[in-house]
């Protein structure tokens, strides 16, 4: 099975925030970009579980990141 996590950096807070429309109730955010993979790893199988998704013995996951910066000229 295949999962897209998307990884999106919040300016405002200063985090990477992480989010699935594959994964029910996959929000997660971290200070830095490993480590909120790191947890979206731990967080999957879990979720899957919980979801009654959990059938298979591995999964693909692909991660999608954003980050925008604004620049003064």
């Amino acid at each position: 099975m295949e999962y897209k996590v998307d990884l999106i950096w919040d300016s405002e807070a200063c985090v990477w925030v992480a989010t699935s429309e594959d994964i029910a109730g996959l929000v997660l955010e971290s200070g830095s970009l490993d480590a909120l993979i790191e947890k979206v790893r731990f967080a999957i199988p879990e979720l899957l579980e919980l979801n009654h998704k959990a059938r298979q013995t591995t999964a693909n996951i692909y991660f999608k990141s954003e980050r925008r910066e604004v620049v003064v000229l």
